[in-house]
């Protein structure tokens, strides 16, 4: 696939304030979740969303189906803007593992260092399963860009059929799970997220984009409303996150539900998008904008170690205990809560953040479609190792028992993606703009960043990938 379009065009802001919303919303959600307390070596943990009726709030701060609209949209425009798929699939990859090596680096010595310290095992096993299980995301979009050239030219032959048919294919794989056969759920990883994704191919084609308010508005209560008849008369759980103890997940693994949530949120948001435009073209949302646009990757992972710091000091160190959910006082302290988790968050950006944008010196040989298909599936295999066994090795393990091997993959990934074949040379497509590679995208626009589009997640429960969990679990249970 080659594009043959070359006149710039300008950048689409909607989506960009859709990415920045969405990773607002689920660190903020993360940061205010947890309830903890610490007794006799042992760290308590509980999800303040579990608060009667606080179920209602997950509708909305369950953003993953934005995150996956929001992803279809640029991924289209950026292949489409893309010189080769060769180009495009090497440079996606490349930039949604880069970031992850230095967190693979620093929680591979983590572990050791706080068992040195003093701290007991099952706080240690817990913060390693925390730092860990947010890549569950990673594991499911990294087959998703795999996948998306090949969703590009059904899109284009099939249209809306395209969606239906994985929304169809995610209701039958839900009752057969919720049949005889529930591991069969996990399936939907790919069936749901596809889904959601190829209706931001949707907007970026313009047939969703050019929705007026009240037919988004419509589209907005005809989501909402299955949603809620699903909820009303089917299996599923009202809240859109993992809730303790509940027999039922809608995100562990995902439903066919979140599709109905997907569409009842995206045609919300394009029922305001007038104003969430006018509210990007001031200055103060645009230098927002503009802050969070090269941070993306790095907020999502490091926003969680930043939470296990901050619980750290507090309730190990200062006996510190949550308050009751929505009492005066939980009220009170959850600005200082939120507000020291954002400081060891800044710094840890300050660190950190540097990797998301890192040049990349361009191989002499790029490397072949099959050879980046292999690093994709390897890295989507050791990220979701590691989510769902965290950074530390059970006591007595071996080394098969600890993340190492998973992290050995996700490696070779990068490594794969850096290496080209006899014969292969490495071709232009890659448009040079300052220290870093990048394809135009984000558009009816200008060109913008090639990072992930990841926006924000929701937390995957350390033993189950896909769930929305509490962010603090101990992984003993």
């Amino acid at each position: 696939m080659r594009s043959s379009q070359k006149s710039p065009v300008r950048r689409d802001s909607f989506l960009d304030v859709v990415r920045a919303g969405a990773i607002v919303a689920v660190v903020g959600q993360h940061w205010i979740m947890p309830v903890l307390g610490y007794q006799d070596g042992h760290l308590a943990t509980g999800n303040a969303l579990a608060t009667p009726g606080w179920w209602l709030v997950t509708w909305l701060s369950q953003v993953m189906p934005l995150v996956f609209f929001a992803g279809g949209a640029a991924n289209l425009l950026s292949l489409r803007r893309a010189p080769a798929v060769r180009d495009w699939l090497g440079a996606r990859v490349q930039r949604l593992l880069l970031p992850v090596l230095p967190l693979l680096a620093v929680w591979l010595a983590v572990p050791p260092l706080l068992r040195g310290a003093g701290v007991p095992e099952q706080p240690v096993e817990v913060a390693g399963a925390i730092a860990a299980q947010l890549l569950w995301f990673l594991a499911v979009y990294l087959p998703t860009v795999l996948l998306t050239p090949l969703l590009a030219r059904a899109h284009q032959r099939w249209g809306l059929a395209v969606p239906a048919a994985l929304a169809a294919a995610a209701v039958l794989v839900d009752i057969a799970r919720f049949g005889d056969t529930p591991l069969i759920g996990y399936a939907n990883a790919l069936f749901v997220w596809l889904a959601v994704h190829q209706l931001g191919f949707h907007y970026a084609d313009g047939r969703l984009g050019e929705f007026g308010r009240r037919a988004a508005a419509g589209l907005s209560v005809a989501g909402f409303g299955v949603t809620a008849l699903l909820v009303a008369f089917g299996p599923y759980p009202a809240s859109m996150i993992g809730m303790p103890g509940a027999p039922v997940s809608n995100m562990s693994p995902p439903s066919a539900l979140l599709v109905s949530l997907a569409i009842g949120q995206v045609g919300l948001l394009l029922a305001v998008r007038p104003e969430l435009n006018r509210l990007a073209a001031t200055p103060v949302a645009g230098a927002a904008l503009r802050w969070l646009g090269p941070r993306f990757m790095s907020i999502y992972l490091w926003h969680m170690p930043a939470l296990v710091a901050v619980a750290g000091v507090a309730v190990l160190g200062l006996g510190y205990a949550t308050p009751e959910p929505g009492t005066p006082l939980w009220l009170a302290m959850l600005p200082l809560w939120v507000g020291a988790a954002a400081a060891v968050l800044g710094r840890l950006l300050r660190v950190f953040g540097r990797f998301e944008g890192m040049p990349l010196p361009r191989p002499a040989r790029q490397a072949p479609v099959w050879q980046l298909a292999c690093a994709a599936l390897l890295g989507a295999t050791g990220l979701l190792g590691l989510a769902a066994g965290g950074f530390t090795t059970p006591e007595g393990g071996t080394l098969a028992d600890s993340p190492l091997p998973w992290v050995a993959l996700v490696l070779t990934a990068f490594l794969l993606t850096r290496m080209g074949s006899a014969g292969e040379q490495a071709g232009g497509g890659v448009v040079q703009d300052g220290p870093q590679e990048r394809f135009p995208e984000a558009g009816v626009g200008g060109p913008a960043r090639d990072r992930p589009q990841l926006g924000g997640v929701g937390v995957g429960n350390v033993r189950e990938i896909g769930a929305q969990h509490h962010p603090i679990r101990d992984p003993r249970q």
